[in-house]
C-alpha cells in the first residue's frame, strides 16, 4: 500500500494564491491570473522601471537612491541576491546593480518593521495561513521572540534568556551530533568562520548547508576531475572567449549581471551557444539600461543557437557534440582536438574516448531530443575554437546524474583544451552571495583533514573528525529523533528544502528550532517544540562594535574576496550581528571550557580575519588585501592548469547516459524560480518574463501534450508524483501552456518542493533531483 504524502496547502504551509478558488483573499493588488505572450528582451526599461517601483514600495526616495549606488562598488555593500562578480577595473558610475538586486534590497532595508504588538496579535496558525509572499512583506524583525512549548503566540525575549535556553538545550543532549546547524549562503566569511569554529568546538561537524541543495554535485564533479571544487574562469575571461555554451541556466532572472559580460563577449565577436528545455528571454536579447544608445536601438542578440533538449539530456547531447568533433577531427588531424594538452594534463583518454565511441548519434539525438542539423551546427561553431567557457547551474546540478553532468561538462573542455587559459574554463554560476565562501572557511559537513589538522593546531581543541549531516541526512536525522536540536544562520530552511511534508514533521520532532533572520519567514512558523527568532543585521545595516563601524568579507562565483560594508542605520536596538550572535551563543554553550576569546573575535573583525589567514589556504595577508579596492583572488590550480588530483593531473571520466524513463501518462517536472523570485524570497506574484503575472501554482505544458489530455489554459490540476511506492500530491495548479520539451513541465518552487522526494537525490552529492519528477497531472 502506498504511503500519502499531502500537499502542505491541505496543512496551512503553502501559498495560496489561486484566490478565485480559495476562501483567501488576494493582495489588494492582485486579482486572478493574466497569461501573456513570453517576452523576448529582457531589462530595458521596463527592468529599471520594476526596479524603481520596488523602491519605492519598501524605502523612502533618499536611502533607496544612496543604498543603491553604494551596491556591489568598491568599499561598498556587497549585493546580498547572487554571487555574480563585480568588474576588476573601474565600476559603472550609473550604479553596479540590477534588476533583482534592487529588489533584494529594497526587501532588506525595508522601513516595515515587526514590533512585538504584531506577534501579540498574529498567532502561529494565523500566519501560517498566509502565502510566502504575504509573509515576507511584513518588515524586519527587531528584536528576539520566542515560542514556548505549548504556546501558540511568539513574544519577546530578551538575548541573555535566549542563549540561555539554547545551550541548556544543547549541552542537555546526549551527544553534539544530535543537534544540527545549518549556513545560508548569505553568512559573511566572518560570521560564517566563527560559526563553524563553535560548532567544532562544541564537538560536531553537522554543519549542512544551502550548497548541499544546489552545487554541492558541481563540486563533486569538478574536485574528481580538476581537484578544485570551484570554477576556473574570471570576469575577464568572458571578454576574450570565442565560445560561451550556457547550459541549464537562466541568468536573465538569477544572475542578471552576467547579461553584460555576455553582451561584452558578443561585442568582442564571440559566440553563444544556449541549453535549456526553456528558452528564456534573457538569453534572446539584452537591452542594456545603463547605455542609452542600447536602449534606442533595440539592445544586443545574445544567443546564436539555442539548443532547446529534454530534461535531463545534458550528457547525450555533450556526447552527440563530442561525437561530431571527433569526426572533424579525422577530416583535419590536429585542429579539432587538442592532443598536446590532452597528452600533458590529462590521464584516462582513451578509456573516455573508447566509451564515447560505443555510442551512436541517431541514440543520443532520441535521448537528447535535439536534431542531428543543430548537433553539427554546435561542432561546426566550436570545432576550430580554443577560447571556450561553459557555464551551468541548476538545471545540470539536481539531478540523480548531476556529479556525471559535470564530469561530462569537463570531458568537452578537455577535449578541447579549453581549461587553465585566458578565455576558457569552468563557470559554475554559484546562487547566493556567500555561499562559495562559507565553504571556503569551513562550512562543510565533510571537511577535509588538513583543514580540521589547522583548526585544531591553531586554537588547541580537539576537533570532530567524523563526518556531519549535509541536508538530506540532517532532515532524516530530524525525523526520527536522532537529532534535537535545529539552529540555522539564515535562509528559510522548510522552503528551501524537498519534500516539504516529511521536512515539516522533521522540523516538529525537534525540541528547539533556532532561527537567525532579518525578516519573517515560513520557517518560524513551522516549529520544534520551542522556537527562537534571532533578529540579525543585514548587509545594508551599519555594524558598530564598541563603537567602531566593522566590514565583513565575502567570496564571489570567480573566488574573489573582497570587503562590504553597511551604510543604513538598524531599524532596530536590539539588532545584533552574526558574529556576535555566534560569540554570545558560544560564551553560554561552552563557557570556561572554550580555548576562544570569543570577546576579542567580536571587538574587531581584524582578529576573526587573522585566524581565518592562519587556518585557510591562501588568505595570507588578509587584513591588507580585503581593504585594497575591489579585494583580492584566491588561488586557483585548474586556472593554471596545476591540477590537485592524485594524478596531479585532469581525469577524464567515463559517465553513462541516464535513461529517463517514464511510465504512461507521466512527466518529468522541474522546478524553477519566477521572475519575482530569489531564492526562497517572493519578492512579487509576477513572472513577467514568462508572461505569468499574478499567479505562482502553475504548470507549464507542451501545448500539444495540453491536447492530448484534453487539457486547456487556465484549468486547474492535481500533481501526483510517485516515489517508490510512496504517492505526494500538490494540489490546484492553473495549467499554461508553454514552449516546453513533450512529457516535461515546468513548477515554482517552493509551491513544488511537496513532490520532490527526500530520498531521491544525486548520487555523490545527495543534492536533491529538483529538475526530474516523475509526476501524473490530473484534471480537477
Amino acid at each position: 500500500m502506498s504511503k500519502k504524502y499531502k500537499s502542505v496547502e491541505d496543512k496551512g504551509f503553502d501559498d495560496k494564491v489561486v484566490y478565485e478558488r480559495t476562501n483567501a483573499q488576494p493582495p489588494e493588488e492582485f486579482t486572478g491570473i493574466k497569461i501573456k505572450a513570453p517576452k523576448k528582451d529582457s531589462v530595458g526599461l521596463p527592468g529599471l522601471v520594476t526596479a524603481l517601483s520596488h523602491v519605492r514600495k519598501n524605502l523612502d526616495l533618499s536611502t533607496g537612491v544612496k543604498t543603491m549606488f553604494k551596491l556591489n562598488q568598491k568599499g561598498g555593500i556587497d549585493c546580498p541576491g547572487c554571487a555574480w562578480p563585480d568588474p576588476d577595473d573601474e565600476r559603472s558610475a550609473l550604479g553596479e546593480y540590477c534588476e533583482n538586486g534592487i529588489k533584494a534590497i529594497s526587501e532588506e532595508a525595508t522601513k516595515r518593521s515587526l514590533e512585538p504588538d504584531f506577534f501579540r496579535q498574529y498567532s502561529i496558525v494565523e500566519m501560517s495561513g498566509w502565502s510566502d509572499y504575504e509573509i515576507g512583506k511584513k518588515g524586519r524583525l527587531t528584536q528576539p521572540m520566542i515560542l514556548k512549548e505549548g504556546a501558540t503566540h511568539y513574544e519577546p525575549v530578551s538575548w541573555e534568556d535566549a542563549f540561555r535556553l539554547i545551550a541548556k538545550e544543547l549541552n542537555q543532549l546526549d551527544s553534539p551530533d544530535e543537534a544540527v546547524f545549518y549556513t545560508s549562503g548569505r553568512t559573511s566569511n566572518e560570521a560564517a568562520f566563527l560559526y563553524q569554529l563553535f560548532v567544532r568546538e562544541y564537538g560536531t561537524n553537522n554543519l549542512p548547508d544551502c550548497s548541499n541543495m544546489c552545487h554541492e554535485s558541481s563540486g563533486e564533479g569538478l574536485i574528481k576531475t580538476l581537484g578544485i571544487g570551484k570554477g576556473s574562469v574570471t570576469l575577464a575571461d568572458f571578454y576574450e572567449a570565442e565560445v560561451v555554451i550556457v547550459m541549464g541556466q537562466n541568468p536573465g532572472t538569477n544572475h542578471p549581471r552576467m547579461l553584460s559580460a555576455l553582451e561584452k563577449c558578443k561585442e568582442n565577436g564571440g559566440k553563444i551557444i544556449t541549453i535549456n528545455p526553456l528558452l528564456e528571454a534573457g538569453l534572446i536579447n539584452f537591452t542594456n539600461p545603463q547605455r542609452p544608445g542600447k536602449m534606442l536601438t533595440g539592445g544586443t542578440k545574445l544567443s546564436d543557437l539555442f539548443l532547446q533538449l529534454k530534461v535531463n539530456g545534458d550528457i547525450a547531447l555533450l556526447k552527440a557534440i563530442m561525437l561530431v568533433l571527433l569526426e572533424e577531427e579525422e577530416k583535419s588531424p590536429g585542429s579539432v582536438v587538442d592532443h598536446g594538452f590532452i597528452r600533458e594534463k590529462t590521464v584516462d583518454y582513451k578509456a573516455f574516448v573508447e566509451h564515447l565511441q560505443q555510442h551512436s548519434l541517431e541514440g543520443l539525438i532520441k535521448e537528447c531530443g535535439i536534431p542531428e542539423k543543430q548537433i553539427r551546427e554546435a561542432a561546426d561553431m566550436i570545432k576550430f575554437k580554443k577560447k571556450i567557457i561553459l557555464c551551468w547551474a541548476m538545471g545540470l546540478t539536481q539531478h540523480e546524474n548531476g556529479v556525471a553532468n559535470i564530469q561530462e561538462v569537463v570531458n568537452f573542455l578537455l577535449l578541447k583544451g579549453a581549461i587553465g587559459k585566458p578565455g576558457a574554463g569552468t563557470c559554475p554560476v554559484r546562487g547566493h552571495s556567500n555561499v562559495q565562501g562559507d565553504r571556503t572557511v569551513g562550512i562543510w559537513e565533510a571537511p577535509k583533514p588538513e583543514f580540521l589538522d589547522r583548526l585544531e593546531q591553531h586554537f588547541g581543541f580537539k576537533v570532530p573528525r567524523h563526518h556531519g549531516y549535509a541536508v538530506v541526512d540532517a532532515i532524516k536525522a530530524m525525523h526520527k529523533g536522532a537529532a534535537k536540536v535545529f539552529f540555522a544562520m539564515g535562509g528559510n530552511f522548510i522552503s528551501a528544502t524537498p519534500d516539504t511534508e516529511y521536512t515539516a514533521e522533521a522540523m516538529r520532532n525537534c525540541k528547539l528550532t533556532v532561527h537567525v533572520s532579518t525578516k519573517l519567514n515560513r520557517s518560524h512558523l513551522v516549529h520544534g517544540k520551542q522556537a527562537l527568532i534571532l533578529p540579525c543585521l543585514g548587509r545594508t545595516d551599519r555594524d558598530a562594535q564598541n563603537g567602531a563601524e566593522q566590514f565583513v568579507s565575502v567570496e564571489n562565483s570567480m573566488r574573489v574576496v573582497h570587503s562590504s560594508k553597511g551604510i543604513l542605520a538598524p531599524c532596530s536596538e536590539h539588532l545584533l550581528s552574526e558574529p556576535a550572535i555566534v560569540a554570545g551563543l558560544a560564551k553560554a554553550t561552552l563557557g570556561v571550557r572554550s580555548k576562544v576569546d570569543w570577546d576579542t573575535m567580536i571587538q574587531n573583525y581584524d582578529h576573526i580575519r587573522d585566524a581565518i589567514e592562519a587556518v585557510v589556504p591562501g588568505f595570507d595577508d588578509y587584513n591588507q588585501r580585503v581593504r585594497e579596492p575591489g579585494g583580492f583572488y584566491l588561488p586557483n590550480g585548474a586556472r593554471e592548469q596545476t591540477f590537485n588530483t592524485l594524478s596531479g593531473k585532469a581525469h577524464f571520466t567515463v559517465n553513462e547516459v541516464p535513461q529517463n524513463d517514464l511510465k504512461e501518462g507521466e512527466y518529468i517536472m522541474m522546478t524553477i524560480r519566477s521572475h519575482d523570485q530569489y531564492n526562497t524570497t517572493i519578492y512579487g506574484l509576477n513572472d513577467r518574463y514568462r508572461g505569468i503575472y499574478n499567479e505562482r501554482r502553475v504548470v507549464l505544458m507542451n501545448r500539444e501534450d495540453m491536447v492530448a489530455n484534453d487539457l486547456k489554459k487556465g484549468d486547474v490540476v492535481d500533481l501526483v508524483g510517485h516515489f517508490k511506492g510512496e504517492e505526494r500530491v500538490a494540489r490546484k495548479f492553473i495549467v499554461v501552456p508553454y514552449n516546453i520539451p513533450s512529457r516535461c513541465v515546468a513548477t515554482y518552487f517552493p509551491e513544488a518542493n511537496v513532490l520532490v522526494p527526500i530520498d531521491s537525490y544525486a548520487k555523490g552529492s545527495k543534492t536533491p533531483r529538483s529538475k526530474w519528477v516523475a509526476i501524473n497531472i490530473i484534471k480537477k
